[in-house]
């Protein structure tokens, strides 16, 4: 079986922690939330996956999948059935060396962030989210000083170990500052530099 596509509404769960990996989701259309939860039901969002990245490889040699994966809007992906993506790596040591490629690049890029965030004061996390998200969107031809968000702040500050107020208060000083224009869900980079200055802790 090859890859197929598959349409998932905004709220929508891809998959639920616990799940049996079957496939990999590349994201065709859409954003995705990725969360854990622990045993008293507390929601701790853990990564946002946007068009042309990868869905499900953590789950890629588990036995269960350990997060859960929702749409935070209207999304589409392609499935790829791990038994596919097993068999084109034995026949293909170009397709075996892209996929620990991406793979290798995702795990870095989460530890990078969870490291950097873990000591990081909340406009330094704020910055470094926005300007991680935006390099990403724009390597997929997007632009890379606007961008319509398509999680809520409540979800921005769960991954980033804030509350809600504080990320909201530090989105205003930005735009105070003159380094944001902030629209409800949209936020336009005015002033990059003086942003990479706020993400060093140089303010």
């Amino acid at each position: 079986m090859g890859v197929s596509r598959r349409s998932i509404k905004r709220g929508q769960i891809l998959f639920a922690a616990g799940d049996l990996p079957t496939s990999l989701f590349d994201v065709h259309a859409g954003c995705f939330k990725t969360s854990v939860a622990s045993e008293s039901g507390y929601e701790q969002v853990s990564g946002f996956q946007i068009v042309g990245e990868f869905v499900g490889l953590d789950g890629v040699g588990s036995a269960r999948q350990c997060s859960e994966v929702v749409a935070l809007e209207d999304s589409q992906v392609n499935l790829v059935p791990l038994a596919f993506v097993s068999a084109l790596s034995h026949e293909s040591a170009h397709f075996q060396h892209q996929l620990h490629k991406v793979m290798s690049r995702e795990g870095a890029r989460c530890r990078q962030m969870m490291f950097l965030l873990g000591s990081m004061r909340a406009l330094e996390r704020v910055a470094t989210f926005l300007i991680d998200l935006l390099q990403r969107l724009s390597a997929r031809g997007y632009s890379a000083y606007a961008v319509n968000l398509c999680m809520t702040r409540d979800e921005i500050g769960s991954y980033l170990g804030l509350t809600l107020e504080t990320v909201s208060r530090t989105l205003a000083r930005l735009k105070h500052d003159g380094i944001l224009e902030v629209t409800n869900r949209e936020i336009r980079i005015l002033e990059p530099e003086a942003l990479r200055r706020a993400a060093a802790g140089l303010d």
